[in-house]
C-alpha cells in the first residue's frame, strides 16, 4: 500500500510539473484558436461568412482525427471593427481564453493596434487578417512585433497597382480616390498615389468616409466637382453603395473601381443594378471556378453553390495556412516551433495558391485578379 501510494504522489507531481510547463492553449487532445472579427454592426458579414466557413474546416479536420492528434477549437469575440474592442478582445483571447493562436483578423487599424499591444509583445502567432496595410507588411529587423504577423492575402498596394495600371491601359488618365478615414483607406490611398506616379499623374481629387459611417455627402461634392474619368473607391459596401447612387444621382457617371476588402458579393446585394460595371479587385482565387485544387476543396466544404464567397475563400486559406504551419510544427507543439514552422514556409503551395515567408518577411502572397460585377449581380472575370 506504501509503495502503491508513492507512486501515486511521484505521478501527481510529475503531471503537475507537465501541466506547469504545458503551452497556454494546448493539451493532450486540443488546441485552442482565438479570432476576432465584426459578428455585428454593418460589417458583420464578414465575419460571419469567414467564421462559418472556418468552423466548418475545423470541423471536418476534427471528424478525421485534428492535426498530429489534436482537435481544433475556435473561440470567436465580437469586435464590432472597431480598434479598440480588438485591442481588448485579443488581451482576452491569449489572457483570459488562452488562445495558443491567433487567426482571421479583420481591418488594417485594428490588427496593427493588437500587433503593437498585445500579441506581437505576447510573441503569440496571427495567421490572416483582412488587411493589405503596409503596416502589418514591416520587416521584422524594422519592426520585432512583425513576427508575428503572418498575412496570406496581397497587399494593397499590389492591389491598387493592377487597378491603375488596368484603368491607364483604357486611356484613363483623371482618376479620383474615396477613401475610409482609418489605415486601411489611407494605405489604399497611397497605393493608389505611388501607382499614379509611375505614370507621371496624380489622383485628380480625394473624397472621404469616417469609419462605420455612411455619411458621403462631402467626399461627392469634391469628387463630383472634378469630374473624373474613373473614381478608386477604398471603402466597405454600404459606404460605397453610398457613394456610387449620389454620384449617379449628381450625374456623374465615371468608371468605379475598388478593392477585395468592399466585398464583392455583399456589394452586388446593396446597390442592385446600379451595381453593374463596378470594377473589384481580388486577392484570392475565383470560388465559382473549381479549376484550382483548392478552390475544389473549399467548394466541396461549403457544398452549396449559392453560399459561395470571396471572404468564404479567404478564410479557409487563411485556415489552411495555420493548419499546415501546425502539421509542420508537429506534435511537440509550442508557439516557437509554430512560428519556426510557419516561416520556413517558402514558397508553400496551398493548391493552386502560393505563400511565402522568410525570416524577414511576412507578405504571404501577391496573388490579384480584377473582376467586374455584371447584370443580376453576378462576378465576372
Amino acid at each position: 500500500m506504501r509503495v502503491l501510494k508513492q507512486l501515486a504522489a511521484a505521478g501527481a507531481i510529475a503531471f503537475t510539473a507537465l501541466t506547469c510547463n504545458a503551452e497556454p492553449g494546448v493539451t493532450d487532445t486540443s488546441i485552442t484558436i482565438g479570432m476576432s472579427a465584426p459578428f455585428t454592426g454593418p460589417n458583420a458579414a464578414y465575419g460571419l461568412d469567414m467564421r462559418q466557413t472556418i468552423q466548418a474546416y475545423f470541423d471536418q479536420l476534427n471528424k478525421s482525427g485534428g492535426v498530429n492528434g489534436r482537435k481544433l477549437e475556435l473561440v470567436t469575440l465580437d469586435d464590432g471593427y472597431e480598434t479598440e474592442r480588438t485591442v481588448a478582445n485579443t488581451k482576452t483571447l491569449i489572457g483570459e481564453k488562452n488562445a495558443f493562436a491567433l487567426l482571421s483578423y479583420y481591418g488594417s487599424s485594428p490588427t496593427t493596434e493588437a500587433m503593437n499591444k498585445v500579441f506581437g509583445p505576447a510573441k503569440v502567432p496571427l495567421v490572416g487578417t483582412i488587411s493589405g496595410a503596409t503596416s502589418l507588411r514591416e520587416p521584422v529587423g524594422s519592426n520585432p512585433n512583425s513576427r508575428y504577423m503572418f498575412n496570406v492575402r496581397a497587399s494593397y498596394a499590389d492591389e491598387t497597382e493592377a487597378i491603375v495600371n488596368q484603368l491607364i491601359s483604357f486611356g484613363l488618365k483623371s482618376i479620383a480616390v474615396f477613401y475610409q478615414n482609418d489605415g486601411f483607406g489611407q494605405s489604399g490611398l497611397d497605393g493608389v498615389t505611388a501607382a499614379l506616379k509611375k505614370h507621371n499623374l496624380a489622383p485628380t481629387a480625394v473624397g472621404t468616409v469616417e469609419r462605420n459611417s455612411l455619411d458621403v455627402s462631402k467626399a461627392v461634392d469634391a469628387i463630383a466637382k472634378a469630374n473624373p474619368q474613373a473614381v478608386i473607391m477604398v471603402t466597405l459596401y454600404k459606404p460605397t453603395a453610398a457613394f456610387v447612387l449620389a454620384m449617379k444621382k449628381a450625374s456623374r457617371n465615371p468608371m468605379f473601381m475598388t478593392l477585395s476588402p468592399v466585398g464583392t458579393e455583399q456589394l452586388a446585394q446593396e446597390l442592385g443594378a446600379a451595381s453593374r460595371g463596378i470594377g473589384v479587385s481580388q486577392v484570392v482565387p475565383y470560388p465559382w471556378n473549381d479549376t484550382a485544387p483548392v478552390v475544389r476543396e473549399y467548394q466541396k466544404l461549403v457544398a452549396k453553390p449559392g453560399s459561395y464567397s470571396y471572404y468564404g475563400m479567404e478564410g479557409y486559406l487563411m485556415a489552411k495556412t495555420l493548419v499546415e504551419g501546425l502539421r509542420r510544427a508537429g506534435r511537440d507543439l509550442s508557439r516557437e516551433k509554430l512560428q519556426n514552422a510557419l516561416e520556413g514556409m517558402s514558397p508553400a503551395d496551398l493548391g493552386g495558391y502560393r505563400i511565402n515567408y522568410t525570416t524577414n518577411g511576412r507578405h504571404g502572397s501577391r496573388f490579384v485578379e480584377l473582376t467586374v460585377i455584371g447584370s443580376g449581380g453576378r462576378v465576372l472575370r
